[in-house]
């Protein structure tokens, strides 16, 4: 900028003129010199367009490529690892600023722009004064010339429009300036004037006194069979639009719609008919289309401002336009197509084809109203000439032929200017892509879709919005791609499938017109047509795998939706589960299972390609990744048929040779290998997503591949990448349900997943991100679970919430308790995270950590949550005795000066280490114990909870013993039982009076009425060879006695009897009659168990947890083991036994071997599958609260429904869900929980919105629910269901 040439020096003085003419108004009206620079140096605190301006954009450009580098290079010394700011600094920012300040290389630039800056505007000073001079002389001279050159001397001081110095025009002048634009003056005078009046300031004509007769003449100008007028009055115009007002641009731009309406309705100038065609460089059609552009170019700039502005002016610019496009339409709908002239809109679409002016206006609501109510009110001949085009152009015949192909070829060169000739039928096809995306746009939107139905000429019914769409999905498959790669090159955007295609996918990104234009029966029953032909064998004229992609990209989209999902499954007003019609789910299920299988003759005789089978298998997966598309699918075995497509696939890719570099086969070889690959991922890709459900799951690790799948899913989860374009979450719920059975666990723990989990769970609590600067100390958490590592603690909860997951992880594992741990040990498995934040009874362990109270912490609410599974807790305890761990810590807690051994320091760890251990010893629902807070208290005593440290626990943390009231025995239950020899419709009669004490009587059912209503109705059940879902087998005291139990067992029995103390049910020697107890139902059940050839821990021999089932019914007989035992084994008979007693099928000979091997209980793929299902249908609102925090109903269920929800319900509720199940049906174990749910419905939003939803529900029990007050409810769901679930419930032990 030192070195100006005399080109720079130019273009700086213009820049500065312009600024200086822009703010002229505010310097003309500062009182003083001082004013006006006060002005300039606050001009861009006071002026919104000071961004704007040229020089400020010149100086800014100028700045950057000088001080660009050097900015970069202090950012990234002061961003430094290690460096910190220097003292008295604030930010960054100040920092780098303060720097580049005082580097050569910002006092050099400052110095020459000076320099150059001086010069400029000494130039502009000299120039001015020349200028003046040159004034004073012309008004001299101007006293002797004639009146009429007067104006033309002096109006400017400079010929040229780009570099001139203004002068400004009075009235006087521009009014004989206007006297000589009169029609009726000479030609050349009329040229002189016009051309004047382009060059003038623009701000002087605006705002002349005579702007109408001005708009006149200009108008007038235009219409001139001149060309040079007509070129200067449309010169006029563009300058104008780009320098004026809104009013003056709406004034100008209306006119300019009204001479170009007039130019058509009163024959100004010839304009051609189809059947001539168009020559765009004819001197008509080049004045006529400069015009037009004009008009386009506005009509696509001002939606960005006319908000700004009352309606009323945008509304005269929106009539304006409708009434130029409608202005021939009437009559040419009475004429013969071809010999009709050309209407506006031709013109308007050769220079815009898919009307993005249109796209504009839609957009905002302010515009969009304005043109829908004239649309619908004065100028609906629009929207029936859009929809008589594709009319014409669907039955013209050429969607048989290849001319669209050369349509589309001609189109693409209109983008690229290589046309000058177009022929009626281009011009059709123009005006027909144009009227395509303009009623597409107009689709999207509530009042454009009740413009319809329409009527049009050549038929008797009007057309609707379904005739439309219906029209448009059939020129879609009737008139493919001209490509079938799948790439869609720019010829190809302009055919009719694709603009189709674009229309559609507009469609289904809105839920309110996808529902009211696609989500209908007609739509499917037209987009699966072609399919439908070809499951029938028949051949389709034009019908390629580009259409077949294409129609599965639409059902995809419309499956991404529940309204969507509904329809494909059940059909526009079905929306019940089990629906015996041919839904179009079942269609698209068929073909694809045919695709994959290869049965599909009528594709021809080569194979079908990978896009084709991806883009069908992912419609059937947007529906089998929920629970009601799945049971929907399940018929057709699709898991089955994409695992044998891919061990195809893997099979093939081992068998290709790898690629030689050099070899004339080697891209070949290297291209067939991606394809197959790209095939094989795709697969996998789309067996995975069937673990988004329990049964999914099952299904998944039936085919073998879950291994692959997870490792799959584990690539792309540390990549962060999309689950798939239509999915809204990540991996996360998926990952939570794969965690919640033993093989996902240990495909997890083989696929690398836990060791990542873990190492960047240790990385975040002892290390800090990699990526943050330490600008200032990282601060002290005041949370136990701070937000840092709060993600890592929720995944570590989600990983760890099933017992199986658990025991596969670190059943019969001991922790490394090393003497020595490095600082640089990272853990990697969850056995070392439990060794070095929860059981820390080393000095060694405590100096391994740098943030040791925090750790620790992390490990101890861990390790609270987990131990909420009372499995959990019992494997704990059994195999590293976590309670004398916690209990030695807290000994050890007091301080070397206190005499008093029951003085502990209170700190975090001390009181969570209490709660803890009060969640471990005492077991009941919510009004059954009591746990301690982890919060401290205001006042004097902000702890009041005694701390210990060995039990028993303080009395403070017991209940009162709850009394066992004795009930009167003359309820209608107890005579119903009192009744000997039992009729075939006694046990309606059981159920009918059941049902009436559950609602209005609860309380009496319990006690020995309990006792006596259980075990009449299990004898009844099992005397009924029907009701015998099981082979009967009877217990033998055959070497009971030399049986032992696990240490698992033996916790758990000692648990069970604590219980049933403080319930009142046992006596002092309840153990040893428990214990028997558990060894009978132990051999019992073995008798029905088969080896199994499973790697899985927890199927190598008996069931590994504690038998929680047959503990709660020990409870209920109150402790008489031997009459539990005789009410077990006809209960082992009845299907509900699968549900309830979850050791009844565990390795058991009754279910199919591969379900067995599986190690996924009936519970798990069944119960809580169905729990999902009608979750998502009953309680939208809790199911989608469970999957944005990343966890799965079917944990928490599976969870509660394995322990008999011991901790959280009272014991009087838990004996009614054993008898609602037990009487009513096991279905009702799925009413139950969603009975749960609902009544935590509020809850479970709240902690949803916290970000600790699943530390709730498993810390927390549930308070104030009684099942009889959701008895009602759970007999709607019983009406509802029970069909389906209890179908699928028998269907166990089905292959």
């Amino acid at each position: 900028m030192s070195h100006l040439s005399s080109e720079d020096e130019s273009s700086l003085q213009s820049l500065i003129r312009q600024l200086l003419n822009s703010i002229k108004e505010r310097i003309v009206g500062a009182p003083s010199l001082e004013c006006v620079e006060e002005i300039l140096l606050h001009l861009e605190e006071t002026d919104e367009n000071f961004h704007n301006y040229e020089l400020v954009k010149y100086l800014r450009n100028h700045i950057d490529d000088i001080l660009g580098s050097v900015i970069e290079k202090e950012t990234e010394k002061c961003t430094g690892e290690g460096r910190t700011l220097v003292s008295g600094q604030d930010t960054l920012v100040q920092q780098v600023t303060r720097n580049i300040r005082e580097s050569k290389e910002y006092k050099d630039m400052m110095r020459s722009m000076k320099n150059s800056m001086m010069i400029v505007v000494e130039s502009l000073i000299n120039k001015f004064e020349e200028d003046q001079l040159k004034k004073e002389e012309l008004h001299r001279k101007k006293q002797h010339e004639q009146h009429t050159d007067y104006c033309m001397e002096n109006c400017s001081d400079s010929g040229s429009l780009f570099n001139q110095s203004y002068t400004f025009m009075n009235q006087e002048q521009l009014q004989i300036l206007i006297e000589r634009m009169d029609p009726d003056q000479p030609m050349e005078v009329r040229r002189d004037a016009l051309h004047t009046l382009c060059c003038a300031p623009p701000s002087d004509v605006l705002n002349c006194e005579y702007w109408g007769t001005l708009c006149k003449y200009i108008a007038a100008a235009l219409s001139d069979p001149d060309s040079t007028l007509s070129d200067k009055g449309l010169r006029f115009y563009a300058k104008t639009f780009s320098s004026s007002t809104f009013s003056i641009s709406r004034e100008i731009y209306t006119c300019l719609a009204k001479h170009l309406e007039s130019c058509f309705t009163s024959q100004q100038m010839p304009v051609s008919t189809l059947s001539i065609g168009m020559d765009i460089t004819s001197p008509d059609a080049v004045q006529i289309l400069k015009k037009f552009r004009l008009l386009n170019e506005f009509q696509k700039e001002v939606p960005s401002f006319w908000i700004r502005h009352p309606e009323k002016f945008m509304e005269e610019i929106v009539e304006s336009t409708l009434s130029l496009l409608s202005a021939t339409h009437e009559q040419s709908l009475n004429t013969d197509t071809l010999d009709c002239a050309l209407e506006p809109v031709y013109f308007l679409a050769l220079l815009d084809i898919k009307a993005s002016w249109f796209k504009k206006w839609m957009h905002g609501y302010y515009s969009r109203t304005v043109v829908l109510r004239l649309l619908e009110n004065k100028y609906k001949s629009l929207i029936t000439a859009a929809v008589q085009q594709c009319l014409n152009y669907f039955d013209s015949g050429k969607l048989e032929d290849d001319a669209t192909d050369n349509l589309c070829t001609m189109l693409y060169h209109i983008n690229s200017g290589q046309r000058t000739y177009y022929t009626g039928s281009e011009l059709q096809y123009i005006c027909f892509v144009h009227s395509l995306c303009l009623l597409g746009r107009m689709l999207m939107y509530t009042h454009g879709r009740k413009l319809f139905p329409v009527k049009v000429n050549n038929k008797k019914e009007p057309v609707s919005l379904m005739d439309l769409l219906v029209l448009l999905i059939r020129m879609m498959y009737q008139h493919p791609n001209t490509t079938q790669t799948g790439n869609v090159t720019q010829t190809d955007s302009y055919a009719p499938a694709n603009l189709v295609m674009e229309v559609l996918r507009m469609l289904c990104g809105g839920k309110e017109c996808a529902t009211e234009c696609l989500y209908k029966n007609i739509i499917t029953e037209s987009l699966l047509y072609p399919i439908v032909t070809l499951l029938k064998g028949k051949q389709i004229k034009n019908c390629n795998e580009t259409v077949l992609v294409n129609i599965a990209d639409i059902l995809a989209r419309i499956a991404s939706t529940d309204r969507g999902l509904s329809l494909l499954l059940f059909g526009e007003n079905d929306g019940t589960i089990a629906t015996n019609c041919l839904s179009t789910a079942h269609i698209i299920a068929e073909f694809t299972k045919r695709l994959l299988d290869g049965e599909l003759p009528a594709l021809g005789s080569t194979e079908p390609s990978s896009a084709l089978k991806g883009a069908f298998i992912f419609v059937c997966r947007q529906m089998y990744n929920t629970c009601e598309g799945l049971e929907v699918l399940m018929p057709y075995g699709l898991h089955e048929s994409i695992s044998k497509a891919w061990k195809k696939a893997s099979l093939i890719t081992e068998r290709i040779p790898t690629p030689i570099a050099g070899s004339e086969s080697g891209s070949s070889t290297a291209h067939e290998l991606q394809n197959m690959m790209n095939l094989e991922e795709m697969l996998l890709d789309n067996l995975l997503n069937f673990a988004a459900t329990p049964k999914g799951l099952l299904l998944l690790q039936q085919t073998g591949a879950i291994n692959e799948c997870v490792n799959y899913m584990f690539s792309r989860f540390t990549k962060k990448l999309q689950v798939s374009k239509c999915e809204k979450f990540g991996y996360g719920v998926m990952v939570t349900q794969v965690a919640a059975t033993a093989p996902g666990i240990v495909a997890l723990q083989s696929s690398g997943f836990i060791k990542a989990l873990v190492m960047d769970m240790w990385s975040v609590l002892e290390c800090g991100r990699d990526d943050a600067r330490m600008i200032n100390p990282k601060p002290a958490p005041v949370e136990a679970i701070d937000r840092s590592c709060q993600k890592s603690f929720l995944a570590l909860v989600n990983l760890l919430s099933s017992y199986q997951a658990v025991y596969e992880l670190i059943g019969n594992l001991s922790l490394p308790n090393k003497a020595v741990y490095s600082l640089r040990e990272v853990p990697s498995s969850v056995v070392d995270v439990i060794d070095r934040l929860i059981i820390i009874n080393s000095n060694a362990k405590i100096h391994s950590l740098f943030n040791y109270e925090h750790s620790h912490m992390f490990g101890l609410r861990l390790l609270s949550v987990l131990c909420c599974n009372l499995d959990i807790l019992l494997l704990l305890e059994s195999q590293y005795s976590v309670t004398e761990i916690l209990l030695n810590a807290q000994k050890e807690n007091v301080r070397e000066d206190f005499k008093n051994l029951g003085d502990f320091i209170i700190d975090g760890l001390s009181v969570e280490r209490n709660h803890i251990l009060i969640r471990m010893e005492l077991v009941g629902g919510a009004s059954e114990r009591v746990l301690p807070p982890r919060v401290l208290q205001k006042g004097n005593d902000p702890y009041p909870w005694p701390l210990f440290s060995s039990y028993p626990v303080p009395k403070c943390y017991l209940q009162e013993p709850l009394k066992n009231v004795v009930l009167k025995q003359d309820n209608e239950v107890v005579k119903l039982l009192k009744i000997s020899g039992k009729q075939s419709d006694w046990l309606e009669c059981c159920k009918k009076q059941f049902r009436k004490n559950m609602t209005i009587k609860p309380e009496i059912i319990k006690g020995n009425t309990l006792v006596e209503l259980l075990e009449n109705v299990v004898e009844f059940l099992a005397n009924n060879p029907s009701e015998c879902f099981f082979r009967p087998y009877k217990a033998t005291d055959d070497g009971v006695k030399h049986l032992s139990l696990s240490p698992i067992q033996q916790l758990g029995i000692k648990m069970v009897v604590r219980y049933g103390r403080f319930l009142g049910v046992l006596k002092t020697d309840a153990d040893e009659e428990l214990a028997v107890l558990l060894m009978h139902c132990d051999r019992f059940l073995k008798q029905q168990q088969v080896a199994l050839g499973s790697s899985l821990c927890c199927l190598q021999g008996g069931y590994v947890g504690h038998d929680w089932f047959a503990s709660t019914a020990f409870l209920i007989m109150s402790g008489d083991g031997e009459r539990t035992l005789k009410f077990l084994q006809p209960f082992s008979n009845l299907l509900v036994s699968a549900f309830l007693w979850l050791p009844r099928l565990h390795s058991s000979i009754h279910l199919p071997m591969e379900r067995s091997e599986s190690g996924i209980h009936p519970v798990y793929s069944c119960t809580t599958y169905f729990i999902e299902m009608l979750l998502k249908k009953e309680l939208p609102l809790v199911f989608s609260a469970f999957r944005m925090s990343g966890f799965t109903p079917s944990q928490i269920c599976q969870h509660w429904l394995a322990q008999c929800f011991w901790n959280y319900l009272n014991w009087t509720e838990i004996g009614h869900y054993i008898a609602i199940c037990i009487i009513l049906g096991p279905d009702y174990q799925v009413y139950m929980c969603i009975a749960l749910l609902k009544h935590l419905q509020q809850d479970v939003l709240h902690h949803m919105q916290t970000q600790d939803l699943q530390v709730f529900l498993k810390e927390e029990a549930i308070h104030g629910f009684h099942i009889s007050s959701y008895f009602e409810y759970m007999e709607k769901l019983e009406k509802s269901y029970r069909t389906t679930i209890l179908a699928e419930m028998k269907n166990i032990n089905i292959k």
